[in-house]
């Protein structure tokens, strides 16, 4: 049951039996445990198993829907999905269930049950709650109803927007128009051509392919094509127009989110979403980002201007637009820092960045991890790694780096295993690293900074998944975490490719192998807050937007709400034509609906947790340890809150947060 995934055998024809099986066993199990005496090996442990072997199941095939996609693929995800989100609110909504659990916290013994086991009923119970389980029999089935539609529909959104990605595409034969593009994007373009028969350059909608054309390329007309296209996906307008349209879809997530809600008590979504975070409610969350954005956006104005001004003084630009925003602002950090990006990536060889990658772990961390040639894997570029520290293997880990058609785009961790110390079904935790660097191919993919940033980032997240001590999967690692703190780690993380000793190792130039240059680095550096206003406030545009579309108090058009978003905060504006929200995956099919403040809320601790390491030299193992026992290895068994105090000693210094940005 715990085994590596068998990916070869996660066959569309395959995919509905095995879930069959899969879901009867549950059944069976849930069955078995409403019918005898309420006790933690009788009641818990036998659906523990049983819900494990279905996560198991169809994390792979969700996996693989999300990296290796084809139509037969799609379909089989969907209809499984369909059956998992129905048998599952059953199964969260199942009131002999709820009231055996019930009776078992009430029960003699509970209380002298490992810390792990009481919690793990504690929160099934409130979690069951917020399932419906307590409704009375028609609002239950309602509830169930809801959830089973909002799932499919969630699912055809994502669908849609990777369709979209991949739909467009731009033939260039002539050379001129990719004037700026450094080597390594122009060899992948032609690679993009090659692979579809053609000759030139293919410019595509996938991540690397967007970025470069964005930041580096001389002509302002081909950014503005692969802007509104990019910025289009899935719309009504721009050049695939209504052909993968999500604007009804947004509108059906809404509603129901909010029929949702309303079953249960909430006036809206966002007051459901707050109840399972650190936030107390909207007011608090709406209040934090005003208050950064006010100390932000003088900076972010300044910022803008600079770029305007620039552009008109020397690359002929009159009006500065957002397709000239990425162009311009290279143009000017090299001005001023003297910082070419095709240089810096020059440095970044993708091996040469993994052998510094491990080395930073076994000096946080202790661990050592050892790629597997005998683990099979869904694509020739993915690795596996064993992750080891001085006690032997205790986790794993799939590495899957490059863009590909048939993979969506972003950068994300997943689990693969849970942690289970079960003697019938012991595992230990695996995860998913997965990112959309430059396409591997013959050239050595080269990563730009932001790269490198992107991979400690996700880094952060496997650790918080690998160290887990947690036994009960439904709270270990980051399931059940504070979704609002669960971005602690992986922003911890980032700090580290700020380092100059984590840099030298993680560098080594293409053709002479020395690594990054210190008057680079330091240049690098010095530039590290530029445009860091812009960000802040185009983060608080995102969030912002999540939660007052959710709330309903500026209406349910996401484009109204979005322009209102930017009345009040944005110091450069989209066109009118422009489409954010229809791609808007974060929110829309993610785990980020009402919660994408998360980001800004939990960079409070993570600047913060950072410090700590600062304090200590920085790459300190000590420290390291530290933050492993205190909040890496213990999922939820307590508020984040309390878990950063223990590795902290006190309350969060909001102060780390404004300075990491320049903001104080």
């Amino acid at each position: 049951m715990n085994q590596l995934p068998d990916f070869a055998a996660i066959t569309p024809e395959a995919i509905p039996a095995t879930l069959d099986t899969l879901l009867a066993e549950r059944d069976a199990a849930a069955a078995q445990a409403t019918a005898t005496e309420p006790s933690f090996a009788a009641t818990w442990l036998p659906v523990e198993r049983a819900d494990v072997a279905i996560d198991n199941f169809w994390s792979s095939v969700w996996h693989l829907h999300a990296v290796a996609d084809t139509s037969e693929l799609r379909a089989a995800h969907a209809a499984g999905q369909a059956v998992l989100t129905e048998r599952g609110i059953a199964a969260q909504q199942d009131r002999a269930m709820f009231d055996r659990l019930r009776a078992l916290a009430i029960a003699p013994g509970f209380a002298t049950l490992p810390d792990a086991d009481r919690v793990a009923v504690e929160r099934s119970i409130r979690d069951r709650t917020l399932a419906g389980v307590a409704l009375d029999d028609a609002d239950r089935e309602r509830f169930k109803a809801v959830a089973t539609e909002l799932s499919a529909i969630q699912t055809e959104f994502a669908s849609a927007v990777l369709d979209a990605t991949d739909a467009w595409t731009l033939h260039l034969t002539d050379p001129a128009r990719l004037a700026g593009l450094s080597e390594a994007d122009l060899a992948m373009m032609a690679a993009a051509a090659e692979a579809r028969g053609l000759e030139g350059w293919v410019v595509t909608l996938q991540q690397p392919s967007v970025v470069a054309v964005l930041t580096f390329a001389e002509d302002r007309d081909l950014r503005y094509q692969v802007y509104r296209a990019y910025g289009t996906r899935a719309s009504d307008q721009g050049p695939d127009a209504g052909r993968f349209d999500n604007g009804d879809r947004i509108r059906r997530i809404l509603a129901l989110r909010r029929e949702a809600a309303q079953l249960l008590g909430f006036p809206d979504p966002v007051a459901r979403s707050l109840a399972t975070k650190m936030a107390p409610d909207i007011g608090e969350v709406l209040a934090f980002l005003r208050d950064l954005a006010a100390r932000a956006r003088p900076q972010a104005e300044a910022e803008r201007d600079a770029l305007a001004d620039f552009a008109a003084r020397h690359l002929g630009i009159d009006e500065l637009r957002p397709w000239d925003v990425g162009f311009v602002g290279d143009r000017l950090k090299r001005h001023a820092h003297a910082i070419d990006q095709s240089v810096v990536k020059s440095y970044f060889p993708v091996e040469r960045v993994l052998t510094g990658w491990r080395d930073l772990l076994h000096r946080l961390f202790g661990l050592t991890l050892t790629q597997r040639d005998d683990v099979a894997t869904y694509h020739p570029h993915v690795r596996y790694y064993d992750v080891a520290d001085e006690r032997g293997v205790f986790a794993g880990l799939y590495l899957d780096l490059h863009a590909r058609a048939g993979k969506k785009g972003g950068a994300w961790m997943a689990p693969a295993r849970p942690y289970l110390d079960d003697p019938e079904a012991p595992s230990i935790p695996v995860a998913y690293l997965v990112c959309n660097f430059a396409p591997a191919g013959a050239e050595p993919a080269l990563l730009g900074h932001d790269d490198v940033t992107t991979l400690l980032h996700e880094t952060g997240h496997c650790l918080h998944h690998l160290f887990t001590r947690v036994p009960r999967p439904d709270i270990s690692g980051t399931s059940g975490f504070e979704w609002d703190a669960v971005e602690l780690p992986s922003q911890l993380m980032e700090d580290f490719a700020w380092e100059p000793g984590v840099l030298a190792a993680m560098s080594g130039h293409v053709v002479t192998g020395d690594p990054l240059p210190a008057d680079l680095f330091d240049r690098m550096l010095a530039a590290r807050r530029f445009q860091s206003g812009m960000f802040v406030v185009r983060q608080i545009e995102f969030a912002m937007f999540d939660l007052l579309l959710h709330q309903g108090s500026h209406g349910d058009d996401p484009m109204a709400v979005i322009e209102a978003v930017r009345d009040e905060v944005a110091v450069i504006r989209a066109p009118e034509w422009h489409r954010f929200p229809h791609a808007f995956a974060h929110i829309f099919a993610g785990g980020y609906a009402a919660g994408y403040y998360s980001y800004l809320w939990a960079e409070l601790l993570a600047a913060d947790g950072f410090a700590a390491f600062a304090e200590n030299g920085t790459i300190d193992r000590a420290t390291g340890d530290r933050l492993r026992e205190a909040i890496l290895s213990q999922g939820s068994l307590r508020p984040a809150i309390d878990l950063f105090r223990a590795f902290r000693g006190r309350d969060p210094d909001p102060r780390a947060m404004l300075v990491r940005h320049g903001l104080e």
